[in-house]
Formats: structure tokens, C-alpha cells, sequence
């Protein structure tokens, strides 16, 4: 009989947490700086979010902590989001990759989103690939064509299908 009650205290508490990450991604990506070459990704706590990521812009960063410091029933943020160092070398690898990946035929239907879901994360010359693609075809195809972008000294491809989401 006390399980009951229980479960009706429990029900409300998973709806309010699964349409605090639904707001929370939202704005995340609705800020307007987020673009292909950031990562954003988070974690909701009951009422703490953490932040993670890569973005090339220190703005980004403070941004997205505000954006979701705004948010009703958020009470915390822990911003870890990490801002890439800048580099002329790394601008110009996130160029070619973003190029290699976009323009096979199977992956040009990914570049359509005002942020595509490919996201290029370079860092001193070392490439991850991060976001959700629909298959594991898509996926290494990404991966080779990055592998093959002059002055990439490794990939990391961490993308996802949307099987596995």
C-alpha cells in the first residue's frame, strides 16, 4: 500500500527532470555563437546542471551559463565547458575537415540545420568529431574523411547514430 504513494511522488519528479533537459538543450542550441566548430553537452542533476564542451569563444562559454542559469527550476550551474586555445593551424585543420566531412555526397544532407549535427572540435592539430549521425555508415565515413585532411594528427570520432542515442 505505501508504494503507491511512492510511485505518485516519483512520477512528477522524472517529468520535471526530462522537460528540464528538454529546456536546457534548447537553449543551448538556440545561442547565436554555437555554431559546427563547438561542442556543448550537459547533465541535469534535479536541479544542477553541469555543462561540458569545447568552444573557440570565451563568449560562448558565459553564454551558455546564463542561458541556463534563466531557466526555471534550474538552482546551479557548473560550467565546465573548456575554450580551445587559439591557433591559425587549428583554424585552418577545423576548415579542411568541416570541408572533407560536408562534401562526401552521403553527408551533405547533415549540412542543412542552422547547426549542423557533425560537430569539428580541433585541438592543437588532434580532431574530434562529436554530435549524431543515422547510421554507423555515416559515421565512418565522417571519421576517414577527416583522417585523410592534411595536418590532422589524429581523430577521435566520438559521433553517435541515432540507434544508439
Amino acid at each position: 500500500m505505501s508504494v503507491k504513494p511512492l510511485i505518485l511522488l516519483l512520477l512528477p519528479l522524472a517529468l520535471f527532470a526530462a522537460d528540464l533537459s528538454k529546456e536546457v538543450r534548447h537553449e543551448l542550441v538556440m545561442l547565436p555563437y554555437y555554431g559546427v566548430f563547438d561542442n556543448l553537452a550537459y547533465r541535469v542533476d534535479g536541479s544542477k546542471v553541469t555543462l561540458f564542451g569545447q568552444v573557440r569563444d570565451p563568449k560562448l562559454k558565459s553564454d551558455a551559463e546564463k542561458a541556463v542559469k534563466t531557466i526555471e527550476g534550474v538552482q546551479s550551474v557548473d560550467n565546465q565547458i573548456e575554450v580551445l586555445p587559439l591557433s591559425n593551424a587549428d583554424d585552418a585543420t577545423r576548415l579542411g575537415v568541416y570541408r572533407a566531412v560536408y562534401s562526401k555526397p552521403s553527408l551533405q544532407r547533415y549540412q542543412l540545420g542552422a547547426v549542423p549535427p557533425i560537430h569539428v572540435i580541433v585541438k592543437n592539430g588532434d580532431v574530434t568529431l562529436e554530435g549524431v549521425v543515422a547510421n554507423e555508415m555515416d559515421k565512418q565515413v565522417a571519421g576517414i574523411a577527416a583522417n585523410g585532411v592534411p595536418g590532422v594528427h589524429k581523430v577521435t570520432n566520438n559521433l553517435r547514430t541515432e540507434s544508439s542515442k
